[in-house]
Protein backbone atom coordinates (compact mmCIF):
# COMPACT_ATOMS: atom_id res chain seq x y z
CA UNK A 1 0.00 0.00 0.00
CA UNK A 2 2.80 2.40 0.87
CA UNK A 3 4.62 1.43 -2.30
CA UNK A 4 1.55 2.25 -4.33
CA UNK A 5 1.20 5.61 -2.63
CA UNK A 6 4.84 6.37 -3.26
CA UNK A 7 4.59 5.53 -6.94
CA UNK A 8 1.51 7.71 -7.22
CA UNK A 9 3.29 10.69 -5.74
CA UNK A 10 6.38 10.11 -7.87
CA UNK A 11 4.54 11.09 -11.06
CA UNK A 12 6.07 14.05 -12.80
CA UNK A 13 4.21 17.32 -13.15
CA UNK A 14 3.66 16.71 -16.87
CA UNK A 15 2.19 13.24 -16.15
CA UNK A 16 -0.21 14.69 -13.57
CA UNK A 17 -1.30 17.34 -16.07
CA UNK A 18 -1.91 14.67 -18.69
CA UNK A 19 -4.02 12.59 -16.31
CA UNK A 20 -6.13 15.56 -15.32
CA UNK A 21 -6.66 16.85 -18.83
CA UNK A 22 -7.83 13.45 -20.05
CA UNK A 23 -10.82 13.69 -17.72
CA UNK A 24 -12.98 15.85 -19.93
CA UNK A 25 -16.34 17.10 -18.65
CA UNK A 26 -19.66 15.51 -19.34
CA UNK A 27 -22.90 17.04 -20.47
CA UNK A 28 -26.50 15.88 -20.70
CA UNK A 29 -25.67 13.67 -23.64
CA UNK A 30 -22.01 12.73 -23.18
CA UNK A 31 -20.56 9.58 -21.68
CA UNK A 32 -18.10 11.11 -19.21
CA UNK A 33 -19.12 10.45 -15.64
CA UNK A 34 -20.80 7.13 -16.45
CA UNK A 35 -17.77 4.92 -17.05
CA UNK A 36 -17.05 4.16 -13.41
CA UNK A 37 -20.63 3.23 -12.51
CA UNK A 38 -20.81 -0.37 -13.62
CA UNK A 39 -19.43 -1.91 -10.42
CA UNK A 40 -20.52 0.78 -7.98
CA UNK A 41 -24.01 -0.49 -7.20
CA UNK A 42 -23.82 -4.09 -6.00
CA UNK A 43 -27.42 -5.25 -6.00
CA UNK A 44 -27.31 -8.12 -3.50
CA UNK A 45 -25.71 -6.04 -0.72
CA UNK A 46 -28.90 -4.47 0.58
CA UNK A 47 -31.20 -7.43 0.00
CA UNK A 48 -31.30 -8.35 3.69
CA UNK A 49 -31.77 -4.72 4.74
CA UNK A 50 -34.73 -4.31 2.43
CA UNK A 51 -36.23 -7.65 3.59
CA UNK A 52 -36.04 -9.07 0.07
CA UNK A 53 -35.48 -12.82 0.30
CA UNK A 54 -32.41 -14.14 -1.47
CA UNK A 55 -33.59 -17.40 -3.00
CA UNK A 56 -31.83 -19.97 -5.11
CA UNK A 57 -34.39 -20.95 -7.72
CA UNK A 58 -33.77 -19.24 -11.06
CA UNK A 59 -37.17 -17.49 -11.51
CA UNK A 60 -37.22 -16.09 -7.99
CA UNK A 61 -33.58 -15.06 -8.28
CA UNK A 62 -34.54 -12.91 -11.26
CA UNK A 63 -37.47 -11.43 -9.34
CA UNK A 64 -35.23 -10.80 -6.34
CA UNK A 65 -32.65 -8.99 -8.44
CA UNK A 66 -35.35 -6.94 -10.13
CA UNK A 67 -36.84 -5.88 -6.80
CA UNK A 68 -33.45 -4.86 -5.44
CA UNK A 69 -32.65 -3.05 -8.68
CA UNK A 70 -35.71 -0.88 -8.07
CA UNK A 71 -34.12 0.45 -4.87
CA UNK A 72 -32.72 3.96 -5.48
CA UNK A 73 -29.02 3.88 -6.17
CA UNK A 74 -28.10 6.06 -3.18
CA UNK A 75 -29.39 3.30 -0.89
CA UNK A 76 -27.31 0.56 -2.47
CA UNK A 77 -23.80 -0.52 -1.46
CA UNK A 78 -21.90 -0.19 1.80
CA UNK A 79 -20.51 3.23 1.09
CA UNK A 80 -23.43 4.95 -0.57
CA UNK A 81 -22.11 8.46 -0.10
CA UNK A 82 -18.78 7.62 -1.71
CA UNK A 83 -20.59 5.88 -4.55
CA UNK A 84 -22.66 8.92 -5.37
CA UNK A 85 -19.70 11.27 -5.07
CA UNK A 86 -16.31 9.61 -5.71
CA UNK A 87 -13.41 10.70 -3.53
CA UNK A 88 -11.67 12.24 -6.55
CA UNK A 89 -13.84 14.32 -8.85
CA UNK A 90 -12.94 15.51 -12.31
CA UNK A 91 -11.85 19.17 -12.38
CA UNK A 92 -15.01 20.09 -14.29
CA UNK A 93 -17.40 18.01 -12.18
CA UNK A 94 -19.05 21.21 -11.01
CA UNK A 95 -20.60 21.49 -14.49
CA UNK A 96 -22.29 18.13 -13.95
CA UNK A 97 -23.75 19.40 -10.69
CA UNK A 98 -24.90 22.62 -12.33
CA UNK A 99 -26.57 20.63 -15.08
CA UNK A 100 -28.26 18.40 -12.50
CA UNK A 101 -29.86 21.33 -10.69
CA UNK A 102 -30.91 22.81 -14.04
CA UNK A 103 -32.72 19.55 -14.88
CA UNK A 104 -34.41 19.63 -11.49
CA UNK A 105 -35.52 23.24 -12.09
CA UNK A 106 -37.03 22.30 -15.46
CA UNK A 107 -39.02 19.57 -13.71
CA UNK A 108 -40.17 22.04 -11.02
CA UNK A 109 -41.25 24.45 -13.76
CA UNK A 110 -43.45 21.83 -15.42
CA UNK A 111 -44.87 20.84 -12.04
CA UNK A 112 -45.61 24.37 -10.80
CA UNK A 113 -46.95 25.98 -13.97
CA UNK A 114 -50.00 23.71 -13.99
CA UNK A 115 -51.21 25.40 -10.83
CA UNK A 116 -49.67 28.88 -10.79
CA UNK A 117 -48.81 31.69 -13.19
CA UNK A 118 -45.04 31.55 -12.96
CA UNK A 119 -44.16 33.42 -16.16
CA UNK A 120 -44.76 36.87 -14.66
CA UNK A 121 -42.42 38.52 -12.20
CA UNK A 122 -43.12 40.27 -8.92
CA UNK A 123 -45.09 43.50 -9.19
CA UNK A 124 -46.79 42.93 -12.57
CA UNK A 125 -50.34 42.81 -11.25
CA UNK A 126 -52.44 42.58 -8.14
CA UNK A 127 -51.89 38.81 -7.94
CA UNK A 128 -48.14 38.98 -8.50
CA UNK A 129 -46.83 40.31 -5.21
CA UNK A 130 -45.92 37.00 -3.63
CA UNK A 131 -42.34 36.77 -2.36
CA UNK A 132 -41.80 33.58 -4.40
CA UNK A 133 -41.89 35.75 -7.53
CA UNK A 134 -38.98 37.93 -6.45
CA UNK A 135 -35.70 37.76 -8.39
CA UNK A 136 -33.27 35.01 -7.33
CA UNK A 137 -36.11 33.12 -5.61
CA UNK A 138 -38.04 32.54 -8.85
CA UNK A 139 -34.95 30.98 -10.44
CA UNK A 140 -35.75 27.73 -8.57
CA UNK A 141 -38.83 27.07 -10.71
CA UNK A 142 -38.19 29.10 -13.86
CA UNK A 143 -37.47 26.58 -16.60
CA UNK A 144 -36.29 28.67 -19.61
CA UNK A 145 -33.11 29.98 -17.90
CA UNK A 146 -32.23 26.41 -16.94
CA UNK A 147 -32.50 25.42 -20.61
CA UNK A 148 -30.06 28.23 -21.44
CA UNK A 149 -27.62 26.80 -18.87
CA UNK A 150 -28.04 23.37 -20.51
CA UNK A 151 -26.95 24.74 -23.86
CA UNK A 152 -23.91 26.60 -22.53
CA UNK A 153 -22.72 23.50 -20.68
CA UNK A 154 -23.31 21.34 -23.75
CA UNK A 155 -21.19 23.66 -25.88
CA UNK A 156 -18.46 23.55 -23.25
CA UNK A 157 -18.48 19.79 -22.78
CA UNK A 158 -18.64 18.87 -26.46
CA UNK A 159 -15.75 21.15 -27.38
CA UNK A 160 -13.50 20.65 -24.36
CA UNK A 161 -11.62 17.57 -25.57
CA UNK A 162 -11.37 18.67 -29.24
CA UNK A 163 -10.01 22.07 -28.20
CA UNK A 164 -7.41 20.40 -26.00
CA UNK A 165 -6.23 18.38 -28.99
CA UNK A 166 -6.26 21.45 -31.24
CA UNK A 167 -4.12 23.42 -28.81
CA UNK A 168 -1.61 20.56 -28.59
CA UNK A 169 -1.59 20.23 -32.44
CA UNK A 170 -2.70 16.59 -32.17
CA UNK A 171 -4.64 16.70 -35.42
CA UNK A 172 -4.64 12.94 -35.98
CA UNK A 173 -6.24 12.36 -32.57
CA UNK A 174 -8.59 15.26 -33.27
CA UNK A 175 -9.88 13.55 -36.40
CA UNK A 176 -10.55 10.36 -34.47
CA UNK A 177 -12.23 12.23 -31.61
CA UNK A 178 -14.48 14.29 -33.88
CA UNK A 179 -15.47 11.22 -35.90
CA UNK A 180 -16.44 9.45 -32.68
CA UNK A 181 -18.37 12.44 -31.30
CA UNK A 182 -20.35 12.97 -34.49
CA UNK A 183 -21.12 9.27 -34.97
CA UNK A 184 -22.29 8.68 -31.40
CA UNK A 185 -24.17 11.96 -30.96
CA UNK A 186 -27.38 10.79 -32.57
CA UNK A 187 -27.36 7.48 -30.69
CA UNK A 188 -26.68 9.20 -27.38
CA UNK A 189 -29.49 11.70 -27.83
CA UNK A 190 -32.19 9.70 -29.57
CA UNK A 191 -31.96 6.16 -28.24
CA UNK A 192 -32.94 7.11 -24.64
CA UNK A 193 -35.74 9.35 -25.95
CA UNK A 194 -37.01 6.54 -28.17
CA UNK A 195 -37.11 4.25 -25.14
CA UNK A 196 -38.79 6.84 -22.91
CA UNK A 197 -41.49 7.60 -25.48
CA UNK A 198 -41.91 3.86 -26.10
CA UNK A 199 -42.65 3.58 -22.37
CA UNK A 200 -45.24 6.33 -22.72
CA UNK A 201 -46.95 4.47 -25.57
CA UNK A 202 -47.05 1.35 -23.38
CA UNK A 203 -48.58 3.38 -20.54
CA UNK A 204 -51.16 4.85 -22.92
CA UNK A 205 -52.10 1.44 -24.33
CA UNK A 206 -52.28 -0.14 -20.87
CA UNK A 207 -54.73 2.52 -19.71
CA UNK A 208 -52.43 4.16 -17.16
CA UNK A 209 -52.84 7.55 -18.82
CA UNK A 210 -56.60 7.09 -19.07
CA UNK A 211 -56.84 6.91 -15.28
CA UNK A 212 -55.49 10.47 -15.00
CA UNK A 213 -56.82 11.99 -18.23
CA UNK A 214 -59.86 13.63 -16.61
CA UNK A 215 -57.70 15.10 -13.84
CA UNK A 216 -55.16 16.41 -16.37
CA UNK A 217 -57.89 18.35 -18.22
CA UNK A 218 -59.86 19.53 -15.17
CA UNK A 219 -59.57 23.29 -14.72
CA UNK A 220 -60.49 22.84 -11.08
CA UNK A 221 -56.97 21.54 -10.53
CA UNK A 222 -55.04 22.71 -13.62
CA UNK A 223 -55.58 26.42 -13.13
CA UNK A 224 -52.84 27.60 -15.49
CA UNK A 225 -51.13 25.29 -18.04
CA UNK A 226 -52.82 22.10 -19.22
CA UNK A 227 -50.42 19.50 -20.57
CA UNK A 228 -52.51 17.26 -22.82
CA UNK A 229 -52.19 13.52 -22.60
CA UNK A 230 -51.27 11.80 -25.87
CA UNK A 231 -54.41 10.43 -27.50
CA UNK A 232 -55.22 6.74 -27.12
CA UNK A 233 -56.07 5.48 -30.59
CA UNK A 234 -58.64 2.82 -31.35
CA UNK A 235 -56.16 0.19 -32.47
CA UNK A 236 -52.74 -0.71 -31.17
CA UNK A 237 -51.45 -0.84 -34.74
CA UNK A 238 -52.43 2.79 -35.35
CA UNK A 239 -50.81 3.79 -32.06
CA UNK A 240 -47.48 2.12 -32.80
CA UNK A 241 -47.47 3.39 -36.39
CA UNK A 242 -48.12 6.90 -35.10
CA UNK A 243 -45.26 6.58 -32.59
CA UNK A 244 -42.85 5.41 -35.30
CA UNK A 245 -43.77 8.36 -37.49
CA UNK A 246 -43.36 10.71 -34.51
CA UNK A 247 -39.87 9.30 -33.92
CA UNK A 248 -39.02 9.80 -37.59
CA UNK A 249 -40.04 13.46 -37.40
CA UNK A 250 -38.30 13.82 -34.05
CA UNK A 251 -34.88 13.65 -35.75
CA UNK A 252 -35.39 17.18 -36.94
CA UNK A 253 -32.29 19.02 -38.17
CA UNK A 254 -33.61 20.63 -41.34
CA UNK A 255 -35.32 23.81 -40.14
CA UNK A 256 -35.30 26.32 -37.30
CA UNK A 257 -39.03 26.26 -36.64
CA UNK A 258 -39.97 26.93 -33.04
CA UNK A 259 -40.23 23.61 -31.21
CA UNK A 260 -39.36 21.91 -34.49
CA UNK A 261 -39.07 18.16 -34.09
CA UNK A 262 -41.02 17.89 -30.86
CA UNK A 263 -43.26 14.90 -30.20
CA UNK A 264 -46.77 14.86 -28.78
CA UNK A 265 -45.88 11.81 -26.69
CA UNK A 266 -43.73 14.07 -24.49
CA UNK A 267 -43.89 17.77 -25.32
CA UNK A 268 -40.97 18.49 -22.96
CA UNK A 269 -38.51 16.88 -25.36
CA UNK A 270 -38.45 19.76 -27.85
CA UNK A 271 -34.90 20.61 -26.74
CA UNK A 272 -33.44 17.29 -27.94
CA UNK A 273 -33.64 18.06 -31.69
CA UNK A 274 -32.31 21.54 -30.87
CA UNK A 275 -29.37 19.95 -29.04
CA UNK A 276 -28.68 17.67 -32.00
CA UNK A 277 -28.82 20.46 -34.57
CA UNK A 278 -26.65 22.83 -32.52
CA UNK A 279 -24.16 20.02 -31.82
CA UNK A 280 -23.67 19.44 -35.54
CA UNK A 281 -23.11 23.16 -36.17
CA UNK A 282 -20.65 23.26 -33.26
CA UNK A 283 -18.70 20.28 -34.61
CA UNK A 284 -18.53 21.97 -38.02
CA UNK A 285 -17.20 25.17 -36.44
CA UNK A 286 -14.57 23.25 -34.46
CA UNK A 287 -13.35 21.42 -37.55
CA UNK A 288 -13.43 24.55 -39.68
CA UNK A 289 -11.25 26.51 -37.25
CA UNK A 290 -9.03 23.67 -36.01
CA UNK A 291 -5.89 24.80 -37.86
CA UNK A 292 -6.29 28.51 -37.18
CA UNK A 293 -4.18 30.38 -34.66
CA UNK A 294 -6.00 31.02 -31.42
CA UNK A 295 -6.71 34.70 -32.08
CA UNK A 296 -8.07 33.98 -35.54
CA UNK A 297 -10.18 31.12 -34.22
CA UNK A 298 -11.72 33.49 -31.67
CA UNK A 299 -12.34 36.15 -34.31
CA UNK A 300 -13.87 33.65 -36.72
CA UNK A 301 -16.18 32.18 -34.08
CA UNK A 302 -17.08 35.70 -32.94
CA UNK A 303 -18.09 36.56 -36.50
CA UNK A 304 -20.19 33.42 -36.80
CA UNK A 305 -21.76 34.23 -33.42
CA UNK A 306 -22.67 37.74 -34.59
CA UNK A 307 -24.47 36.37 -37.64
CA UNK A 308 -26.17 33.77 -35.46
CA UNK A 309 -27.15 36.37 -32.86
CA UNK A 310 -28.47 38.77 -35.51
CA UNK A 311 -30.72 35.96 -36.74
CA UNK A 312 -32.07 35.40 -33.23
CA UNK A 313 -30.66 31.88 -32.90
CA UNK A 314 -30.10 32.16 -29.17
CA UNK A 315 -29.62 28.41 -28.70
CA UNK A 316 -26.70 28.22 -31.16
CA UNK A 317 -25.12 31.35 -29.68
CA UNK A 318 -25.12 29.60 -26.29
CA UNK A 319 -23.33 26.56 -27.74
CA UNK A 320 -20.65 28.80 -29.25
CA UNK A 321 -20.30 30.67 -25.95
CA UNK A 322 -19.71 27.36 -24.19
CA UNK A 323 -16.99 26.60 -26.73
CA UNK A 324 -15.26 29.94 -26.10
CA UNK A 325 -15.44 29.50 -22.32
CA UNK A 326 -13.85 26.04 -22.69
CA UNK A 327 -10.95 27.43 -24.72
CA UNK A 328 -10.44 30.30 -22.29
CA UNK A 329 -10.21 27.72 -19.50
CA UNK A 330 -7.60 25.85 -21.53
CA UNK A 331 -5.62 29.06 -22.05
CA UNK A 332 -5.54 29.95 -18.37
CA UNK A 333 -4.91 26.34 -17.30
CA UNK A 334 -8.04 26.33 -15.17
CA UNK A 335 -8.01 22.57 -14.61
CA UNK A 336 -4.27 22.04 -14.27
CA UNK A 337 -2.75 22.18 -10.75
CA UNK A 338 0.32 24.41 -10.36
CA UNK A 339 3.65 22.56 -10.18
CA UNK A 340 5.01 21.86 -6.71
CA UNK A 341 8.13 23.95 -6.18
CA UNK A 342 11.05 22.73 -4.07
CA UNK A 343 11.20 24.24 -0.61
CA UNK A 344 14.24 26.31 -1.49
CA UNK A 345 12.43 27.85 -4.47
CA UNK A 346 9.28 28.81 -2.58
CA UNK A 347 8.92 32.56 -2.21
CA UNK A 348 6.73 34.69 -0.04
CA UNK A 349 3.80 35.97 -2.13
CA UNK A 350 3.80 39.70 -2.77
CA UNK A 351 1.19 41.93 -1.20
CA UNK A 352 -0.36 42.48 -4.64
CA UNK A 353 -0.80 38.73 -5.14
CA UNK A 354 -2.30 38.33 -1.67
CA UNK A 355 -4.72 41.20 -2.27
CA UNK A 356 -5.73 39.80 -5.64
CA UNK A 357 -6.30 36.32 -4.18
CA UNK A 358 -8.67 37.81 -1.61
CA UNK A 359 -10.50 40.23 -3.87
CA UNK A 360 -11.03 38.23 -7.06
CA UNK A 361 -13.27 35.52 -5.53
CA UNK A 362 -15.62 38.26 -4.39
CA UNK A 363 -15.52 39.88 -7.82
CA UNK A 364 -16.45 36.61 -9.50
CA UNK A 365 -19.14 35.92 -6.92
CA UNK A 366 -20.73 39.31 -7.60
CA UNK A 367 -20.44 38.62 -11.34
CA UNK A 368 -22.25 35.30 -10.88
CA UNK A 369 -25.04 37.10 -9.02
CA UNK A 370 -25.39 39.49 -11.94
CA UNK A 371 -25.75 36.46 -14.19
CA UNK A 372 -28.38 34.95 -11.90
CA UNK A 373 -30.34 38.20 -11.87
CA UNK A 374 -30.37 38.35 -15.67
CA UNK A 375 -31.48 34.72 -15.75
CA UNK A 376 -34.51 35.81 -13.71
CA UNK A 377 -35.87 37.82 -16.66
CA UNK A 378 -39.64 37.22 -16.55
CA UNK A 379 -41.10 35.15 -19.36
CA UNK A 380 -43.98 37.62 -19.76
CA UNK A 381 -44.72 41.30 -19.12
CA UNK A 382 -41.12 42.28 -18.54
CA UNK A 383 -41.94 45.75 -19.88
CA UNK A 384 -43.97 46.51 -16.74
CA UNK A 385 -42.07 44.42 -14.17
CA UNK A 386 -40.17 46.44 -11.53
CA UNK A 387 -36.46 46.08 -12.13
CA UNK A 388 -36.99 44.94 -15.69
CA UNK A 389 -38.63 47.85 -17.47
CA UNK A 390 -35.34 49.44 -18.55
CA UNK A 391 -33.63 46.14 -19.39
CA UNK A 392 -36.61 45.07 -21.48
CA UNK A 393 -36.41 48.33 -23.43
CA UNK A 394 -32.82 47.41 -24.40
CA UNK A 395 -33.89 44.24 -26.23
CA UNK A 396 -33.34 44.91 -29.95
CA UNK A 397 -36.56 45.47 -31.90
CA UNK A 398 -35.53 42.83 -34.46
CA UNK A 399 -35.34 40.11 -31.78
CA UNK A 400 -37.95 37.42 -32.33
CA UNK A 401 -41.09 36.80 -30.30
CA UNK A 402 -39.11 34.93 -27.64
CA UNK A 403 -37.97 38.16 -26.06
CA UNK A 404 -37.67 36.53 -22.69
CA UNK A 405 -34.72 34.49 -23.99
CA UNK A 406 -32.59 37.60 -24.50
CA UNK A 407 -31.35 38.43 -21.01
CA UNK A 408 -31.80 34.86 -19.80
CA UNK A 409 -29.24 33.73 -22.39
CA UNK A 410 -26.77 36.46 -21.49
CA UNK A 411 -27.23 35.69 -17.81
CA UNK A 412 -26.58 31.98 -18.34
CA UNK A 413 -23.29 32.71 -20.14
CA UNK A 414 -22.18 35.13 -17.41
CA UNK A 415 -23.10 32.68 -14.66
CA UNK A 416 -21.34 29.64 -16.17
CA UNK A 417 -18.25 31.74 -16.94
CA UNK A 418 -18.14 33.23 -13.43
CA UNK A 419 -18.61 29.88 -11.68
CA UNK A 420 -15.51 28.64 -13.50
CA UNK A 421 -13.53 31.29 -11.59
CA UNK A 422 -15.33 30.94 -8.25
CA UNK A 423 -14.16 28.11 -5.93
CA UNK A 424 -17.12 28.66 -3.61
CA UNK A 425 -19.68 27.92 -6.30
CA UNK A 426 -17.64 24.95 -7.48
CA UNK A 427 -17.58 23.45 -3.99
CA UNK A 428 -21.36 23.79 -3.84
CA UNK A 429 -21.90 22.08 -7.20
CA UNK A 430 -19.43 19.36 -6.20
CA UNK A 431 -21.36 18.34 -3.07
CA UNK A 432 -22.63 14.77 -3.05
CA UNK A 433 -26.28 15.85 -3.14
CA UNK A 434 -25.85 18.06 -6.19
CA UNK A 435 -23.55 15.60 -7.96
CA UNK A 436 -26.21 12.91 -7.63
CA UNK A 437 -28.67 15.03 -9.60
CA UNK A 438 -25.91 15.66 -12.11
CA UNK A 439 -25.67 11.92 -12.71
CA UNK A 440 -29.41 11.43 -13.21
CA UNK A 441 -30.02 14.78 -14.98
CA UNK A 442 -30.83 13.37 -18.42
CA UNK A 443 -33.05 10.72 -16.83
CA UNK A 444 -34.91 13.42 -14.88
CA UNK A 445 -35.48 15.30 -18.10
CA UNK A 446 -36.86 12.22 -19.86
CA UNK A 447 -38.83 10.73 -16.97
CA UNK A 448 -40.49 13.67 -15.25
CA UNK A 449 -43.23 13.88 -17.90
CA UNK A 450 -44.44 10.26 -17.85
CA UNK A 451 -43.92 9.96 -14.08
CA UNK A 452 -46.08 13.03 -13.46
CA UNK A 453 -48.82 12.05 -15.91
CA UNK A 454 -49.07 8.36 -15.01
CA UNK A 455 -48.47 8.47 -11.23
CA UNK A 456 -47.97 12.04 -10.06
CA UNK A 457 -51.48 13.15 -10.96
CA UNK A 458 -52.84 10.37 -8.72
CA UNK A 459 -50.86 11.80 -5.80
CA UNK A 460 -52.08 15.31 -6.52
CA UNK A 461 -55.70 14.25 -6.82
CA UNK A 462 -55.40 12.38 -3.53
CA UNK A 463 -53.89 15.45 -1.86
CA UNK A 464 -56.67 17.74 -3.12
CA UNK A 465 -59.28 15.26 -1.91
CA UNK A 466 -58.03 15.91 1.64
CA UNK A 467 -57.44 19.66 1.44
CA UNK A 468 -60.04 20.81 -1.04
CA UNK A 469 -59.41 23.50 -3.65
CA UNK A 470 -60.90 26.60 -2.03
CA UNK A 471 -58.61 29.55 -1.39
CA UNK A 472 -55.27 28.75 0.16
CA UNK A 473 -56.34 25.15 0.72
CA UNK A 474 -55.58 24.73 -2.98
CA UNK A 475 -51.97 25.77 -2.30
CA UNK A 476 -51.83 23.39 0.64
CA UNK A 477 -53.05 20.53 -1.52
CA UNK A 478 -50.48 21.38 -4.18
CA UNK A 479 -47.62 21.35 -1.68
CA UNK A 480 -48.83 18.08 -0.19
CA UNK A 481 -49.06 16.51 -3.64
CA UNK A 482 -45.64 17.86 -4.62
CA UNK A 483 -44.10 16.16 -1.57
CA UNK A 484 -45.17 12.87 -3.15
CA UNK A 485 -44.63 13.72 -6.82
CA UNK A 486 -41.01 14.86 -6.45
CA UNK A 487 -39.73 11.62 -4.85
CA UNK A 488 -41.68 9.64 -7.46
CA UNK A 489 -39.97 11.45 -10.33
CA UNK A 490 -36.52 11.11 -8.74
CA UNK A 491 -37.12 7.38 -8.23
CA UNK A 492 -38.22 6.85 -11.83
CA UNK A 493 -35.22 8.84 -13.03
CA UNK A 494 -32.82 6.86 -10.87
CA UNK A 495 -34.07 3.53 -12.26
CA UNK A 496 -34.09 4.84 -15.86
CA UNK A 497 -30.55 6.14 -15.41
CA UNK A 498 -29.24 2.70 -14.45
CA UNK A 499 -31.50 0.67 -16.75
CA UNK A 500 -31.28 2.82 -19.90
CA UNK A 501 -28.97 5.83 -19.68
CA UNK A 502 -25.75 4.05 -18.67
CA UNK A 503 -26.31 1.07 -21.02
CA UNK A 504 -27.00 3.53 -23.86
CA UNK A 505 -23.54 5.03 -23.45
CA UNK A 506 -21.97 1.57 -23.52
CA UNK A 507 -24.10 0.56 -26.50
CA UNK A 508 -23.02 3.61 -28.52
CA UNK A 509 -19.38 2.77 -27.82
CA UNK A 510 -19.95 -0.88 -28.71
CA UNK A 511 -21.60 -0.02 -32.01
CA UNK A 512 -18.74 2.28 -32.89
CA UNK A 513 -16.09 -0.33 -32.11
CA UNK A 514 -17.90 -2.86 -34.28
CA UNK A 515 -18.22 -0.58 -37.29
CA UNK A 516 -14.98 1.41 -37.42
CA UNK A 517 -12.05 0.52 -39.62
CA UNK A 518 -9.17 -0.94 -37.63
CA UNK A 519 -6.05 1.21 -37.70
Amino acid sequence: MHGHAASKHSLSYEEKVSLLEDRSPSDVESESGHIDLENRFGLPKWAAFMSVPVVRSAPWRVVNRLLVFMIPSFLQGRHAREQIRPAKLAPTAYLDGMRGLAALIVFFCHLFYQAFTIAESWGTGENNYHFLKLPFIRIFYQGPPAVCVFFVISGYALSYRPLKLIRSHSYSDLATTMSSLIFRRGIRLYLPTAISTFMIVCLVRSGAYELTRDFANDRTYMKNIVEPHPARMESAYDQWADWLWQMFEFIHVFSWNKFGGTTKYDVHLWTIPVEFRCSLYLFLAILGTARLRTRWRFLTIAGVMWITYRNCRWELVLFFCGMLIAELDHIRGAHIPPPALPIEEKLEPSSMVVTQSKVMPWVWTLTSLVGLYLMCQPDARGDVAPGWIYLTSLIPPWWNEEGYRYWQSIGAVIFVFAVGHCPGWQRFFNTAFVQYFGKISYAIYLMHGPAMHAVGYHWQKLAYSYTGVEGYWYNTGFVLGACLVIPTVVWWADVFWRAVDIPTVKFAKWVETKLIVSA
